[in-house]
């Protein structure tokens, strides 16, 4: 089919994400993709400014993976997980164990970011049953919140501003605290804390675990907040006898500026999850990593099992690759090349704080916000970072940019400055 027809046939039949069938957004057809670039059909090429959702941090098509994936797949591209083990997997859950918190002992293979929250919440479920804890059911989150798409992760996302709204009644009801209002760089205000502590006190006999995303609320909000918060956190998860889940899946493997957000505060959660930039892109790939207290309890009680099992579990052609994502990761600087794209984040973006249509600009990290003060067009305004020669994915009023690794100093002058004069004319 030529590009017309693709394009017309995808419009026809192809359900993509945050989209309607009878209204869609406009698609751009990718014939190929290098380096930050984007190739479109048409021959046009852009630069990536959101890392495909945030996981390929070594850019595309590079040549570790490439070889990592060519060298395993004539082997095997996969096999079942359940009575069989491969080193691909072992080798990885080593490296995972490696550079993770060090009371984070076992690791469970899944599929996607949001099945690894669903493990994780049915890690603390099954935790509290075998200790024959019958009260433990709930789950205390954040306002501004997202942990996925799946049906228990939508449950501890934010209900009321956040993407699942509408499934309200039909989700199980847990317990919201507010965000924390402290931003990254302030001075810490102890107040911060006080709606997440009067929740535990007067809930903490049926609260199973606290889960959030460290750091970083992504698609809830994009705020950055006070790692003190977090040091908080812990110390109530201790003192209530709560288990803490960290939410890494956008977070980890360096976009904060550290290898994972929880390094910030210097804190061990009970259970992360981990996806996205765990491939670098390639392939769907998750776990969640658990101490070896929580998996030692739910294996020593009724049914003496974990009850969970994907098919691609495990998948060994997603762990070869991920293992070579994560040593290419490790192999240079990466914390000096993190901190360079934070301080040309801050410099090329700022100007954004004088428009008239802007409420704020915040950098952390590899990660850049401008938060408008209405919800853009994504029609109209993608069109537009599409004839600047970027791709930029906004939502609702936040236009953000997460651009991978290997991005230069050049390149990432070009993205900002036309990602500046879009921003100015919506």
């Amino acid at each position: 089919m030529n590009t017309t027809d693709i394009l017309e046939y995808d419009k026809q039949h192809i359900w993509h994400p945050y989209t309607s069938t009878i209204n869609p957004l406009p698609c751009y057809q990718v014939k190929r993709a290098n380096g930050v670039y984007l190739e479109l059909a048409n021959g046009k090429k852009i630069i990536d400014g959101m890392s495909s959702w945030w996981s390929a941090i070594h850019g595309y098509n590079n040549k570790v993976l490439n070889d990592a994936a060519k060298n395993q797949i004539d082997n095997m591209s996969h096999v079942m997980f359940g009575g069989i083990t491969h080193e691909p997997a072992v080798n990885l859950a080593k490296k995972l164990i490696d550079i993770t918190p060090s009371n984070l002992q076992k690791v469970f293979f899944s599929d996607s970011g949001s099945v690894a929250v669903e493990v994780a919440m049915k890690m603390a479920l099954q935790y509290w049953h075998s200790l024959k804890n019958q009260s433990k059911k709930e789950f205390l989150s954040l306002r501004k919140g997202y942990h996925g798409d799946t049906w228990h992760a939508m449950s501890v996302c934010d209900p009321e501003t956040g993407m699942h709204q509408i499934f309200k009644g039909a989700l199980p009801e847990q317990n919201f605290a507010q965000s924390p209002k402290c931003g990254f760089y302030d001075k810490y205000d102890n107040n911060d804390i006080k709606s997440l502590k009067k929740i535990i006190e007067k809930k903490h006999k049926k609260i199973a675990a606290i889960i959030l995303e460290p750091i970083v609320q992504g698609a809830g909000g994009m705020h950055f907040y006070h790692p003190q918060y977090l040091v908080e956190v812990k110390q109530l998860c201790d003192e209530y006898n709560i288990l803490l889940i960290a939410d890494e899946i956008a977070t980890g493997f360096g976009r904060t500026g550290k290898l994972f957000a929880c390094n910030h505060a210097n804190i061990e959660p009970d259970i992360m999850c981990v996806g996205k930039a765990l491939t670098g892109g390639y392939l769907t790939l998750a776990a969640t990593l658990a101490s070896n207290k929580i998996a030692d309890i739910i294996s020593t009680g009724k049914p003496g099992v974990f009850m969970h099992g994907p098919t691609f579990m495990g998948n060994p052609l997603a762990c070869s690759i991920a293992l070579a994502n994560i040593n290419l990761l490790l192999s240079y600087n990466w914390e000096e090349k993190i901190k360079s794209i934070e301080k040309q984040l801050k410099d090329n973006l700022s100007d954004a704080k004088k428009y008239d249509n802007v409420a704020d600009v915040r950098v952390l990290g590899a990660i850049g916000v401008i938060e408008m003060k209405h919800n853009v067009n994504m029609g109209k305004i993608q069109k537009e970072f599409i004839d600047h020669g970027i791709w930029v994915r906004p939502f609702g009023k936040l236009v953000y940019i997460m651009p991978p690794y290997i991005i230069s100093p050049k390149e990432l002058k070009t993205l900002t400055q036309s990602l500046l004069k879009v921003v100015k004319n919506n």
